[in-house]
């Protein structure tokens, strides 16, 4: 037998050092159990634990829904509260129709992935969701990244392609709250853009659904009822439920019924939790004040942090960058230490040298949670 080494890689070896690499730079991850005063959550208006969405999913145990669709929409999976709550969401949303998907994450991979053609370029902003990329990696557009919230970017990516000779579409992608820097999009400016360039805009709402906007409709609602609009709503942040809800033209979800694979292929949400999201969006719309309190917590807490040198971004996230990995996660640890969930944020998910805690304002806290949490704040970063 041969002395030599076997010139195959041992199993699971790259991985491994993959993530020996991510522990050096205090990148990896790992999951870690639910505990202490939220900062963390995307259960915005604090409809997740609520008695009201309890009452509201008992009620639909009580009709019989069932809690598994059984199959894909296009088998037996489609189900009337399937259709019942996209034409609820359609009216809510001002547009012509919805498709209701079982995450953001699935909804943003099969718009990218299905409605821009080849021939197309998707323009998206630089720090667009990651299923966003995954979905275009998907496709068979170009893409273009744009310098973040920079309409002349938009435009200028746009006019560099037409000028290349290229006659398809362009599809704008941006978000309109970023999840990570809690600044807003200027949603005006960029469909103005899209006017000027017979563009799509599409619109990823999912931190300002439920918290923003007429009934909590979102901060595009005032361009809604426009032909080249597509906005996505998740259920899973301010609406305490799962499941996404992409709003778009007729002729698109149409598009995407027939030749979206990720939808086609894939076992229907449930509709015992289509019936919830349906209650969910009447609660939002019916009782303005739970959007309004929580507005009122972010003032509190914008003022906290000013005290402490922190900008604030006017939104529920309040990004607090440190840049270095190891003191981010030191000062996140502390805090958690002292009992408030806040969490530290690395790259790929931020740019390289942003790493920043996450502060997410709920109304799961009150105003003496956040005087408490940004004392700790303050002692934690002292001591890091």
């Amino acid at each position: 037998m041969s002395s030599h080494p076997t010139p195959f890689p041992v199993p699971f070896d790259a991985h491994r050092a993959d993530l020996d690499a991510l522990g050096a730079d205090s990148r990896r991850r790992a999951l870690a159990p639910r505990t202490g005063i939220d900062f963390a959550s995307n259960d915005y208006l604090g409809l997740a634990n609520s008695d009201t969405l309890r009452d509201a999913l008992a009620a639909g145990i009580a009709h019989g829904l069932p809690a598994g669709s059984g199959g894909s929409r296009l088998l037996r999976g489609n189900h009337a509260e399937h259709e019942a709550l996209e034409a609820h969401a359609a009216r809510h949303y001002g547009h012509e129709a919805a498709l209701f998907f079982p995450t953001g994450f699935a909804a943003n991979a099969a718009l990218f992935a299905t409605l821009p053609q080849r021939g197309d370029l998707i323009v998206h902003d630089e720090l667009i969701h990651a299923s966003a990329h995954d979905g275009m990696k998907l496709g068979r557009a170009e893409r273009a990244s744009a310098a973040h919230n920079d309409p002349q970017a938009f435009d200028d990516a746009i006019l560099r392609w037409r000028a290349a000779g290229n006659t398809g579409t362009p599809w704008i992608a941006v978000e309109s709250l970023y999840s990570m820097d809690g600044d807003r999009a200027p949603l005006a400016d960029l469909a103005a853009v899209a006017d000027r360039h017979d563009a799509v805009l599409v619109v990823d709402e999912a931190h300002a659904t439920g918290v923003y906007g007429a009934a909590g409709a979102g901060l595009a609602h005032t361009l809604a009822r426009r032909d080249n609009l597509i906005t996505l709503h998740t259920c899973g942040k301010a609406l305490g439920c799962e499941g996404a809800l992409l709003c778009a033209p007729a002729i698109a979800t149409d598009f995407i019924i027939n030749r979206g694979r990720p939808f086609i292929f894939s076992t229907a949400p449930s509709p015992l939790m289509a019936w919830l999201v349906r209650q969910s969006l009447e609660i939002v719309a019916t009782e303005p004040e739970r959007a309004a309190r929580l507005h009122s917590l972010v003032r509190h807490a914008e003022a906290r942090l000013a005290a402490l040198g922190i900008a604030a971004s006017g939104t529920q996230i309040l990004p607090v960058v440190i840049g270095d990995n190891a003191r981010t996660m030191r000062i996140a640890a502390a805090l958690q230490h002292a009992g408030f969930d806040v969490r530290g944020i690395r790259p790929p998910t931020v740019p390289q040298g942003t790493a920043r805690l996450r502060i997410a304002i709920t109304l799961n806290i009150g105003e003496a949670e956040i005087d408490a949490m940004t004392e700790a704040l303050a002692a934690a970063m002292a001591a890091a």
